[in-house]
């Protein structure tokens, strides 16, 4: 039942669903800068029951506006008009994309009551690290910097609705295709104004599969072959790329980019405000997102340390937007969560366990790998670990600031530093392709870079003394790990660094002897 769903904490597979059929129900309307809530509500409410709605800034004001029926967005559709073609000339493809506009505009001195808009991105670090110190633990730190970057509720109805409607063009072509999220705008990892990762699915969700064992003969559709998925996946991109570029209202900027490893269509979408990037379906990459979810349901220190880490490396140039030789996101979160499975008691299970919970609706294997795992939260034993944030802060940058990179690996599967299969600077184990890397772009001084400023930041929270800190109004603990070193304005924090620096040189110094070594070594085993 509903009620006993909402009561517990509900399954990916649920929470997917939900959106989805929220996100069907729902338009988006560009409202005129003089408006009434009042009166565009009512004026709504004429074509069905509007559940819940939102105001947000984009160009001017917008509004996402989510019906009770669907049947109510056919009542508004057959009331708007199309745009009069004077300079430009129209394609006349009819979304759920609506502009307002007032037929007689209010004069200036109307009483306007002023519109509460939902914000769509996250504050700047410098904003961030004034709210800080004002915190009273570094715990309450990581808290506020949760609650400043994390996904809204109105941001992730934005996120489906942007699937949806790209949705719309899918099934001009296939009827049966859904558009659906994956990554960070689902794992409950995802951070305001980052991208939307959509992939186009086309399985019939298992409808079919009873209707066909009736009756006495085997039935197909004759569909066009292609010698391989591959291609399939290309040309299918492509016509739905050229037609968001062609048709598709507010779509702009489209890239084709289908001879990546994983094709995909780039575009931005102007009328939600995001960058988005489409695939088609990957089902190893749906697993890994509700792997994430998981773990980020299971215990609230999960998300406010991950989110604080992210933020750490972005401050300190560890990670960039830029594809290149950084650490990834993805990876420095799975680094997170072995940390975690690595605590004494764990605070959240390994893979292995999760999959030996699992029952028979949870089996998955895809492309020969085992990617099972339990889906339902209930059936994993919470955590006896109570630490601090403030301890397993300082305790994550002790860990990976002394790990043994050259020699270990990171096994999220086992939950166990394992010997590297091969010599990567980083090895992090894809936890479902058990042969891939996840961190193979990661080369030596970018994971020494990251090491140096772990060691650093560790120094820093154990040498502190907050009270002190505090009455100097300097920031402390989370603040001042957000403070690019060596920037800092306190000439203390200089003399600090001196010491640090020389430090962290000499052990650069000696890793890169070792590699020297390493190196050397190798080049005579060839």
């Amino acid at each position: 039942t509903d009620a006993e769903v909402s009561s517990r904490k509900k399954t990916f597979a649920e929470v997917q669903t939900e959106r989805l059929n929220q996100a069907e129900r729902t338009v988006l309307i560009k409202c005129p800068s003089k408006l009434n809530e009042k009166k565009l509500l009512q004026y709504l409410s004429s074509h069905g029951n509007v559940k819940s709605h939102f105001f947000f800034e984009n160009r001017g004001i917008s509004a996402l506006i989510e019906f009770s029926e669907k049947s109510s967005i056919a009542s508004l559709q057959d009331a708007v008009g199309i745009p009069s073609a004077s300079e430009h000339h129209v394609v006349p493809f009819k979304s759920r994309l609506f502009t307002f506009t007032l037929k007689n505009p209010v004069s200036q001195h109307v009483d306007e009551t002023s519109l509460h808009l939902s914000p769509q991105c996250h504050i700047p670090v410098k904003d961030l690290i004034e709210k800080l110190c004002l915190a009273d633990s570094i715990s309450s730190q990581m808290y506020i910097l949760l609650n400043e970057y994390q996904l809204t509720e109105e941001n992730i109805k934005l996120r489906f609705l942007a699937c949806s409607l790209v949705r719309d063009f899918a099934r001009a072509y296939f009827p049966d295709s859904t558009v659906k999220p994956f990554g960070s705008s689902v794992n409950t990892f995802g951070k305001l104004g980052s991208d939307v990762d959509m992939f186009l699915d086309f399985r019939d969700t298992g409808k079919h599969a009873t209707k066909m064992k009736k009756g006495p003969f085997e039935m197909e559709y004759q569909m066009k072959r292609l010698p391989s998925e591959r291609l399939a996946t290309q040309r299918i991109l492509s016509v739905i790329g050229d037609c968001l570029d062609n048709f598709g209202p507010g779509c702009a900027n489209v890239q084709k980019i289908l001879n990546a490893r994983c094709p995909l269509v780039k575009f931005s979408h102007q009328p939600t405000g995001f960058q988005c990037d489409l695939s088609v379906s990957n089902s190893i990459a749906i697993r890994s997102s509700e792997l994430l979810y998981i773990y980020g349901c299971l215990d609230s220190r999960v998300r406010a340390l991950v989110f604080t880490i992210r933020c750490w490396a972005r401050v300190h140039g560890l990670t960039n937007s830029a594809p290149g030789t950084w650490i990834t996101n993805f990876s420095l979160t799975m680094m997170v969560m072995f940390f975690l499975q690595r605590r004494s008691p764990p605070i959240i299970p390994t893979l292995d366990q999760l999959k030996e919970l699992a029952d028979e609706k949870d089996k998955h294997v895809i492309g020969g790998y085992d990617c099972s795992f339990v889906s339902d939260l209930r059936k994993i034993k919470p955590t006896k670990n109570t630490e601090t944030l403030d301890v397993l802060l300082g305790e994550f940058f002790e860990y990976f600031g002394n790990f043994d990179f050259r020699k270990n690996s990171i096994n999220l599967r086992k939950g166990k530093e394992v010997n590297k299969p091969e010599s990567s600077p980083l090895y992090i184990w894809n936890p479902f392709e058990q042969d891939l890397n996840i961190s193979k772009n990661v080369n030596q001084p970018q994971l020494e870079k990251f090491i140096a400023m772990a060691r650093e930041s560790a120094w820093i929270l154990q040498k502190e003394d907050k009270t002190q800190q505090m009455i100097n109004k300097e920031p402390w603990g989370l603040a001042a790990l957000l403070i690019p070193f060596g920037k800092s304005s306190s000439s203390k924090m200089k003399n600090r660094m001196k010491g640090i620096g020389s430090e962290t040189i000499r052990s650069l110094l000696d890793s890169l002897k070792l590699n020297n070594a390493n190196s050397q070594q190798k080049a005579v085993g060839k």
